[in-house]
């Protein structure tokens, strides 16, 4: 590398123009489990297949979100109140929280909030410590250790931002036959998501009910890709409270404070009885 290359490496490049946040409004009341998300996120990110094997978890052959499944039809059986079977269908994917604890736990700055205000990861800085694995509440990121993708790196849904840079909506919203995935502007969608479910409700759906709005004060500060679910949130293997360890950090910041003062009394009083 010439030292005008080793220069360039090292400019400091201006970021795109911000623009309105962008996400998903997911609505499982018409999911019908056809898992044609999952097959277009795979196709169009070229992610390896995660085999057919069975798991006898229903006709869920997914299982769970991973480093090569960023799209998870969710099938969840269920008997309703006349003992009839019933099912449950959600496509789950990243919530790209407004405050993500996956950027706040990485260490190198490869998450980041893109110009749409998703979360991204910059693989070429993601050195797979895994930290973001773990700061996620809803098991999102996975480091990739599989056969099919062993490059080591944490993964996760990008919004398809490849796509949104060309002003295109993401494969999954594109693929999905009956609107379950809406892509658009987050704050229209949130209007369209109270209006629909109050819709749900009005015709005797109580159940009905939306998750990762900015108004539940324990979402995050609210979700960019939020649900429509048809039963309480814990059916679908999602937390009712999430959690975020930057907000444990001041009562930790305390504890240790406390710790290192009752220490320095203790020592103090040994050395003064000395």
């Amino acid at each position: 590398m010439s030292d005008l290359d080793l220069f360039e490496a090292f400019e400091r490049v201006e970021p795109p123009p911000e623009q309105r946040p962008v996400g998903f409004f997911t609505d499982s009341s018409v999911c019908i489990g056809c898992k044609a998300c999952e097959v277009a996120c795979k196709q169009w990110n070229e992610l390896p297949s995660d085999g057919q094997s069975f798991t006898g978890m229903s006709y869920d052959n997914t299982v769970e979100l991973n480093a090569t499944t960023w799209r998870h039809v969710q099938f969840i059986e269920q008997h309703d109140s006349n003992g009839k079977l019933r099912w449950l269908f959600n496509s789950d994917v990243c919530k790209h929280c407004v405050d993500a604890p996956c950027e706040n736990a990485c260490p190198t700055g490869s998450l980041i909030r893109t110009e749409f205000d998703t979360v991204y990861v910059q693989q070429d800085i993601c050195n797979g410590c895994g930290y973001c694995v773990v700061a996620c509440p809803f098991g999102v990121v996975e480091v990739a250790h599989s056969d099919a993708n062993n490059d080591g790196g944490a993964h996760k849904c990008t919004l398809c931002y490849d796509r949104l840079k060309d002003g295109l909506e993401p494969a999954c919203a594109k693929a999905c036959p009956t609107d379950s995935i809406i892509f658009g502007d987050v704050e229209q969608l949130r209007e369209y998501a109270q209006r629909r479910v109050e819709v749900l409700q009005a015709r005797g759906e109580s159940s009905a009910q939306l998750y990762g709005m900015p108004a539940d004060d324990h979402a995050l500060g609210g979700l960019n890709s939020f649900f429509l679910l048809m039963d309480e949130p814990e059916k679908y293997n999602m937390p009712r409270y999430p959690r975020s360890p930057k907000r444990a950090l001041p009562k930790m910041y305390l504890w240790g404070l406390g710790t290192a003062i009752v220490v320095a009394a203790a020592m103090a009083l040994v050395f003064d009885a000395d």
